[in-house]
């Protein structure tokens, strides 16, 4: 009889629920599943909370399921906090979810010759789709993208040359990682402000008040109101800055047709957290060369998303990366670019999903991208 396959599965499986049941039943039907799940102080790391349940009761519910073959607590730190376990496991399946998979993990399969398979959550029968921040709360505080034009939210940017940033607001489909450029800390101010919605009312002045909560008198390292309009304002925005904190102008679009159009064509793939050791304001180059070219590329790619033209987008979306790094060369750090060449023959255009660095590789495609995150953008009648 042949021998089982081993089946490696990761991480925090913090508040069970049947996302993570469905998620094993399916390890399972591959082969004896091995779990390695983050310990504590990894998950406080990247998530900037410990878990609700200790990684001792974890390890213990877990090893009760008759789908799990062993548990493990992953002894590294960071994102990739299993190789340890890996080479000890030895599996030849490595599982992950589609809102896991990142090209790192598939190489570090490949690179030890470990099937690496992606799982799309499907729920089971009549069950919802769960996540661990589903049940936390049904919170329905949105996150957002930062299309084109990041920086010039920030007056010691657009003060050398006017222009806009350009952002869609998202729903909550899945649970963005936390420092990946998707205003997830702007985010939990609005959650703490406002708790599981936005209140109804004028947009522009709750973005205000979220602004105003989020940077006190005395903050030193102001956030751009980029990310608190980003959230507040639903559909796809223009904000356009003239050197202050708060936009002069701002600019809605709300037509199915187009908000549909950019959800057909936007890819997500994630990258993992933001490289801690780099200061992003350090090292800038920020003149009035830089700024007009970031401002140029906002404006085309606005333009471009209005007349639903693919290839303008992409090299719009392509230019205001570009034109940010330039600016702001901590950005991207030698293993951002190594993701992007991956990715070059497939999509038209790149940048990360903020101006921070790391988080997730955001991509303009004609047709779609295996394996990559799609967003869902919040329509105006869902205020």
């Amino acid at each position: 009889m042949e021998k089982p396959k081993k089946v490696m599965v990761t991480g925090c499986f913090d508040l069970m629920h049947s996302g993570h049941v469905a998620f094993l039943k399916e390890a399972q039907k591959l082969g004896n599943v091995y779990a390695c799940i983050g310990n504590d102080e990894n998950v406080y790391q990247l998530k900037g909370r410990y878990p609700i349940t200790p990684q001792d009761e974890r390890k213990y519910m877990l090893e009760a399921l008759s789908a799990v073959t062993e548990v493990r607590v992953n002894k590294g730190m960071g994102i990739i906090d299993y190789l340890a376990e890996m080479d000890e496991i030895q599996p030849d399946i490595f599982l992950v979810n589609e809102d896991g998979a990142t090209p790192q993990k598939a190489a570090i399969c490949k690179e030890r010759g470990i099937e690496y398979h992606i799982f799309h959550r499907v729920p089971h029968g009549n069950l919802p789709t769960r996540s661990t921040t589903s049940l936390r709360t049904e919170c329905l505080i949105p996150f957002r993208v930062d299309l084109a034009g990041g920086w010039l939210d920030q007056p010691f940017v657009s003060k050398h040359h006017p222009g806009p940033v350009l952002t869609v607001s998202i729903e909550p489909t899945i649970e963005f990682n936390n420092r990946s450029g998707m205003s997830s800390s702007t985010r939990k101010k609005a959650i703490e402000l406002w708790k599981t919605e936005i209140p109804q009312g004028d947009r522009e002045k709750l973005a205000k008040i979220l602004f105003t909560f989020e940077n006190p008198p005395g903050t030193v390292e102001v956030a751009g109101s980029q990310d608190a309009l980003g959230i507040v304002m639903p559909g796809l925005n223009k904000y356009h800055y003239e050197g202050g904190y708060w936009p002069t102008k701002i600019d809605s679009v709300y037509d199915e047709e187009i908000l549909s159009w950019i959800e057909q064509h936007l890819f997500l793939v994630t990258l993992g957290p933001r490289n801690s050791s780099y200061a992003v304001l350090d090292n800038t180059h920020i003149d009035e060369a830089g700024a007009k070219a970031l401002a140029d590329a906002a404006t085309n790619c606005w333009n471009a998303i209005l007349a639903k033209d693919i290839k303008a987008f992409g090299a719009a979306f392509k230019a205001s990366f570009e034109a940010q790094i330039a600016m702001f060369p901590n950005m991207a750090y030698p293993e951002i670019f190594e993701q992007i060449e991956l990715y070059k023959d497939k999509a038209l255009g790149w940048k990360l999903s903020g101006a921070g660095g790391g988080g997730y590789l955001t991509m303009i495609s004609e047709t779609p991208i295996p394996d990559a995150i799609q967003i869902k953008i919040r329509r105006k009648d869902t205020v």
